[in-house]
């Protein structure tokens, strides 16, 4: 990727070239609906071949698509207005105009890796006459030999008539400015948004939502288990007369089964290893944002993100690998390859559906052959060897069962209990606190990823994602120890889903989201939008879900390792 690397650290002699690039057009409404630039029938400036632009993975998955404008500009030099194309207004050509007038279609160009947009032209008041800018005035602003501010400026509104010849001109003047070039990006971002007070607000709520939820864990823990030991310690005084008589109950009684392996330990397994790996990635992702500005370069957010998860696979291999050998798995490889592609098949399912539709639209996101090999032997060739590596030293280093009780060869019934005792409602009920400590956080992430602002207060997200797993966690533990007091072993799967339902909530809240704070239309960009939030939604929950049943299990072998069991 050094062309990347080279280019942003891009150097201008006088006079020498500088590229205009121009990316795509599509409807301001709809960030994710968008087409080549010259898809709409404008016209190329004279100047002819230029060194071709690579991109990267993420600019290709993110369907970025540079095409050079013909447009001859030199550093340092001025050009005065000057006409460098026209074009033929035919009935067809007209219409395509119109439909991109009338949908707000607006364009975004490069110069030098900084982004700048425009608007194609606009419809008056009675949305009769329909109007085109001719005129682009682009004002450049140099530091030393570098750039590093650039505004356009479009005038020259010209009438749609068919059967005209509209010409396009354009103008460039170069300004001294005091922008480092290291802060030239700051322009682009919005503190106002980002850093409202209700943002700090939001955090701070979370946080002390944490401190009670910490207290009231610690609390029943301290408690109930001083409590249970207390009352569990003096039975042992008792004689075996008065213990048939006594009333045992709680979680007690469960010692025997509550290390019985989880139904369909398989499935189990590799969603925890991939819930794992998800937690790894995210982490890491974000501590990287944190350091390096990854909102500079195009498409390097996704790049990153791809990277890292395949590096991070020996994680999911040893999580997933070592917990179904704990229960007593046989078929390792197969559970081996569901783990290790869970994941990139939700993902991959997903785009491959999109990408249908956006071949239909014929738009700039529909992902390219080549780019979907490329991905495919990333899966194949780096994703499952290191997931192998990591489940061989899973089994290996932690695959032997080492419970503090034994498991008994009879499963004991399940006695019967309250409504609001059965897993299914608890479930239910867990994913509530973890959605509302980050739910203000979502709305920012979303409007940075469908709306067009740029996100880049990572801290926040850092925090968040902490606060998210103490919640979980806390949640969790408070839902098993009501469920094995409740005499019900099935905690494993209990865990996990109760922490998991948090996904179901996201869900729903970008339902609200779509409707009430977005402008979106049209089968493409809802498609878009539904089958990316399901994805985001579903790896979210499994992350959660993974952190909640390792952080309750921990719990589960700490209250059954202090008693004494006959």
């Amino acid at each position: 990727d050094w062309s990347a690397v080279a280019q942003s650290q891009l150097t201008y002699q006088d006079k020498e070239e500088v590229v205009l690039w121009m990316n795509t057009v599509g409807p301001y409404h709809n960030r994710q609906e968008t087409y080549k630039y010259f898809s709409l029938p404008f016209c190329v400036g004279s100047k002819k071949s230029i060194s071709h632009y690579h991109e990267t993975l993420g600019e290709a998955l993110q369907g970025v698509e540079l095409e050079f404008s013909g447009l001859d500009i030199k550093f340092k030099d001025d050009v005065m207005p000057a006409t460098y194309c026209e074009i033929d207004l035919d009935k067809e050509k007209r219409d395509a105009f119109v439909y991109a007038i009338k949908n707000h279609y607006w364009y975004q160009m490069y110069i030098d890796d900084l982004p700048i947009w425009g608007i194609v032209g606009e419809a008056d008041e009675n949305g009769e006459d329909y109007y085109l800018w001719t005129y682009k005035k682009l004002e450049i602003g140099f530091n030393g030999n570098r750039i590093v501010d650039v505004n356009l400026t479009s005038e020259g509104k010209v009438k749609l008539v068919p059967n005209t010849k509209i010409q396009m001109s354009y103008s460039v003047k170069w300004k001294k400015s005091d922008v480092k070039f290291e802060d030239r990006f700051d322009k682009y971002l919005d503190p106002s948004f980002f850093q409202h007070r209700i943002h700090w607000f939001s955090i701070f709520n979370s946080f002390m939502m944490v401190i009670f939820l910490v207290g009231l864990v610690s609390m029943i823990l301290m408690r109930t288990l001083r409590k249970d030991y207390a009352r569990y310690s003096k039975e042992e005084e008792m004689d075996d007369m008065d213990r048939d008589l006594g009333d045992e109950y709680g979680w007690k009684q469960v010692h025997g089964d509550v290390f019985r392996p989880s139904s369909h330990p398989l499935i189990f397994s590799s969603l925890i290893g991939s819930g794992c790996q998800i937690f790894a990635v995210s982490l890491i992702v974000i501590i990287v944002a944190m350091i390096e500005d990854l909102y500079t370069e195009r498409g390097s957010m996704l790049s990153t993100a791809i990277f890292v998860y395949a590096a991070t696979s020996p994680v999911n291999g040893y999580f997933g690998g070592s917990l179904y050998a704990r229960q007593g798995g046989r078929r390792w490889i197969k559970q081996m390859f569901i783990g290790a592609f869970l994941i990139p098949a939700m993902v991959c399912g997903t785009a491959f559906f999109i990408n249908f539709i956006a071949i239909y639209y014929h738009a700039s996101r529909a992902i390219p052959f080549g780019t979907m090999v490329a991905v495919c032997c990333i899966c194949f060739f780096v994703i499952l060897p290191l997931n192998l590596v990591g489940t061989i030293l899973g089994r290996n280093l932690s695959g032997q069962p080492n419970f503090p009780c034994r498991v008994n060869a009879v499963p004991r019934p399940i006695p019967e209990k309250k409504w609001f005792m059965e897993p299914a409602v608890i479930v239910c009920l867990g994913g509530i606190l973890p959605f509302g400590s980050i739910f203000i956080e979502m709305y920012f992430i979303f409007t940075s990823f469908w709306a067009y602002k740029i996100y880049y207060v990572y801290g926040f997200m850092m925090l968040v994602l902490v606060i998210l797993c103490i919640v979980t966690v806390c949640v969790t533990i408070v839902c098993t120890y009501f469920l094995l007091n409740a005499e019900d072993y099935r905690w494993q799967w209990t865990s996990f889903l109760s922490a998991a339902s948090t996904a179901i909530y996201v869900y729903m809240y970008s339902f609200y989201y779509y409707f009430f704070k977005t402008k979106m239309y049209g089968l493409f960009q809802t498609s878009f939008y539904f089958g990316y939030m399901a994805v985001f939604s579903t790896a979210l929950g499994i992350m959660c879900g993974a952190i909640g049943y390792m952080g309750t299990s921990a719990f589960v072998r700490k209250i059954y390792t202090n008693v004494k069991i006959d």
